[in-house]
């Protein structure tokens, strides 16, 4: 992590609380995640401004003491984070409480339904390089709708142009080649 050293001290506080429940240990997407019957409860980390735990289901948690927020707001859909600043905001009883009611969110097996897909148009740019290039219009055409929709996002994510254009220019290769934007992280 890159700001481990940083919030060393603070974050060993918080592996030492949620060590105190029972979930286990595993190592996914690099960091420690902290599972209930194989079902993502709980991780923590250290970033620029703040160290913090993350509930992976954490939408479904009543928030009692209203310190949850969506990272990303309009974008997160379950993950909830707690974030502090200093290891004095660190509360062992309250962070257990929320880790034990997360485990009971995961026995009742809550979920957010996935929303219904909608096909969608690709943006200008892309649709003027499809239009441009039969070869690239053809691979696009031959990607499932959910990697047409990961490289449409990707490229109406930016504000900047310049930045739609290397975006445009990165994912023309993968387009040809047939893979998903994000398919290195799938298994």
């Amino acid at each position: 992590m890159e700001y481990y050293e940083q919030w060393a001290e603070e974050l060993s506080l918080l592996a030492s609380v949620i060590a105190k429940a029972p979930l286990e240990k595993t190592i996914k997407w690099g960091s420690e995640v902290f599972t209930f019957n194989g079902k993502n409860v709980i991780s923590y980390g250290g970033f620029k401004n703040f160290f913090g735990l993350w509930f992976y289901n954490g939408v479904f948690l009543k928030d009692k003491y209203g310190v949850l927020i969506a990272a990303s707001e309009g974008k997160t859909k379950s993950l909830r984070q707690w974030r502090f600043t200093s290891l004095a905001e660190v509360d062992e009883k309250k962070i257990l409480e929320y880790i034990y009611e997360a485990i009971e969110v995961e026995k009742k097996g809550l979920k957010i339904k996935p929303e219904k897909f909608k096909v969608m148009a690709p943006p200008p740019l892309l649709a003027g390089a499809l239009k441009a290039d039969g070869y690239l219009q053809a691979a696009f055409s031959k990607l499932s709708p959910g990697k047409q929709k990961e490289y449409i996002l990707y490229l109406e994510e930016p504000k900047q142009e310049t930045t739609k254009v290397s975006r445009l220019e990165k994912i023309i290769p993968m387009i040809i080649q047939g893979v998903g934007l994000h398919d290195k992280y799938k298994k």
